[in-house]
């Protein structure tokens, strides 16, 4: 694939900033895992952004930050086969580092990932 705009996508959020788009996809996702800018996806695209950059999975969609030179950052949404395959490296990834996805909890008082456990993987 040389192009994003090749897939089918859906944009959950456009022309917003790095915090915001981290923010929406820990309070929108089943599995959050946390990434380094420049991570590459679906084998041709590379994540950039302001780190920690948040990925998420909902089912069998990956919920990610795009950013598009002149355009801004959107959030995007793809469901498929490739989705699924970029899910599970997420997850061996976390298994290897010995941690796992920050869950959701499903209760209404929860607002995604507290600041402390995204920055305490930063502290390195």
């Amino acid at each position: 694939m040389s192009c994003i705009e090749q897939m089918k996508y859906t944009i959950l959020l456009d022309r917003i900033s790095f915090k915001e788009a981290r923010e929406y996809i820990e309070k929108n996702s089943d599995e959050v895992y946390y990434v380094s800018p420049g991570y590459k996806i679906f084998k041709d695209y590379y994540i950039i952004g302001v780190p920690p950059i948040a990925m998420g999975a909902k089912g069998n969609a990956l919920i990610f930050p795009y950013t598009k030179p002149c355009h801004g950052s959107f959030v995007l949404n793809i469901e498929n086969d490739d989705s699924i395959k970029e899910i599970n490296r997420l997850r061996d990834a976390e298994k290897g580092k010995g941690t796992g996805p920050i869950k959701k909890a499903k209760t209404s008082e929860s607002s995604g990932a507290s600041s402390a456990s995204y920055l305490n993987m930063w502290k390195k």
